[in-house]
């Protein structure tokens, strides 16, 4: 009986970036790349053609739409495509927002091509492939929960590291500067700091927050 070939569809604003990919998996056998995307509305719009079987998604993609956000869209959809993650950053605020949105696999962009090509087979049969510091943090994360920053807490802290004041912060966020602040009270706990720029080194030590 004849395997029908994995469809791929490579999502990457950088054309080298998707070269490289196309080069790797279609020296596979069983796997076809079938379309391109440079951009997460594209990717959102392609995937939903009916012809593609797994979403190779990079996370940033310059202005516009981020990787997370069209992960959580076209895996919102019925007989949707599985989508991997496949990308330079590791970081609990790069990692949970992607693996909520319903990524089926995360993995870097350093991984071994024969990994690349392992992830996506697995990806398509439903099942879970995670970088290994992806997966050690998240081990890590269900270990010592009381530790481990929320959703907001990572994102308010990214934006302490951007240089936001408390007041701006609330307002990217749509949040009360009160409401800020007891964030920050919470994240100083949980890591065991008194400041602003100690808590920002921290995080970035510990992978919870981009370098």
């Amino acid at each position: 009986m004849t395997e029908f070939p994995i469809r791929l569809l490579l999502a990457d604003d950088h054309p080298v970036v998707r070269a490289g990919l196309r080069a790797v998996l279609e020296t596979e056998p069983g796997l076809v790349v079938v379309a391109e995307a440079a951009t997460a509305e594209d990717a959102v719009t392609r995937a939903a053609g009916g012809d593609i079987d797994v979403v190779l998604m990079d996370l940033q993609f310059g202005k516009g739409m981020g990787g997370a956000e069209a992960t959580a869209q076209i895996t919102a959809r019925p007989g949707a495509p599985r989508v991997l993650i496949v990308t330079t950053y590791d970081s609990d605020a790069d990692t949970l927002p992607a693996i909520e949105a319903g990524a089926t696999g995360y993995l870097l962009k350093d991984a071994p091509p024969e990994d690349l090509a392992t992830a996506v087979r697995t990806a398509a049969a439903g099942r879970t492939t995670l970088a290994p510091t992806v997966a050690d943090r998240l081990m890590n994360r269900l270990r010592a929960p009381g530790t481990a920053l929320t959703r907001r807490e990572t994102e308010v802290l990214t934006l302490v590291a951007d240089g936001l004041s408390n007041q701006a912060i609330g307002h990217r966020l749509h949040l009360a500067e009160g409401t800020v602040k007891s964030h920050l009270a919470r994240i100083y706990t949980k890591l065991g700091v008194d400041s602003r720029t100690a808590a920002v080194a921290t995080a970035t030590d510990l992978g919870l927050i981009r370098r």
